[in-house]
C-alpha cells in the first residue's frame, strides 16, 4: 500500500467518525442540515452528516446502518406524520405530540402536522408566521407541555416569550392570562 493510498484511507475514517459524532445526536427537536435546492431528492436511507433535501424529514433510525455509525431514513413531509427527534422541521409545520421512544432507536419521536388555527402544539415547537400561543398545558405532549396556538388577532392575550407578529404590538400585561402565566395584550401597530 503507498503513502498516498494510506493517507487517503486515513483521511476517509477521519471524514466518517467527524460524521458519525456530529450527524447522529439525540434529543429535542432541531433542524438537520438542509441541502441544496437543486439536488434531486428521493426517499431513502442516508448516512449521519448528510444534508437533508428542502421538505424532507428523518423518519426512522438503523443503528447498524453506515457502517455501524447509523443510518437516517428520509422521506418528503407530509401533514400528520412521526419523525426522529434530530429531523428538520419544514416551514409551515409543528410538533403536535412526543413520545420519548421511537424512530427505531429510543431516540424522541415526534407528530409533525401543518399549522393550523386552535391547535395545541408541543413546548420547543416552532411557531409559524402568523400565529401566537395563548393557553398553556404542563402535562400535555407527552409531560413536555403544550401551547395553545392561534391565529394572531387584535384583542387576544398572548403568553410570555411568544414573537409578536408584524402588524401588531403588545399593551396591557394581564397575570390570570395563559393558563396562568400571564399575558400581553395583543394589538393592531
Amino acid at each position: 500500500m503507498t503513502v498516498r493510498s494510506r493517507l487517503a484511507a486515513a483521511v476517509g475514517v477521519v471524514a466518517l467518525l467527524v460524521a458519525a459524532l456530529t450527524g447522529a445526536t439525540a434529543g429535542t427537536a432541531s433542524a438537520a442540515p438542509v441541502a441544496a435546492a437543486t439536488e434531486a431528492a428521493s426517499p431513502g436511507w442516508v448516512c449521519p452528516g448528510t444534508p437533508i433535501p428542502p421538505d424532507y424529514v428523518v423518519t426512522f433510525r438503523n443503528a447498524s446502518g453506515c457502517n455501524g455509525a447509523g443510518s437516517w431514513y428520509i422521506q418528503p413531509v407530509q401533514d400528520g406524520i412521526w419523525v426522529c427527534a434530530t429531523s428538520p422541521i419544514p416551514t409551515g409545520y409543528v410538533l403536535t405530540l412526543h413520545t420519548a421512544q421511537g424512530c427505531g432507536a429510543n431516540i424522541d419521536t415526534w407528530f409533525m402536522q401543518l399549522a393550523r388555527d386552535g391547535q395545541w402544539v408541543c413546548a420547543g415547537s416552532p411557531i409559524p408566521t402568523g400565529y401566537v400561543l395563548t393557553a398553556h398545558i404542563n402535562t400535555g405532549c407527552g409531560n413536555i407541555g403544550s401551547w395553545l396556538q392561534v391565529q394572531a388577532r387584535a384583542g387576544q392575550y398572548i403568553c410570555p416569550g411568544v414573537p409578536i407578529p408584524a402588524g401588531f404590538r403588545t399593551d396591557a400585561y394581564n397575570a390570570s392570562m395563559c393558563s396562568g402565566l400571564g399575558g400581553w395584550l395583543l394589538l393592531n401597530a
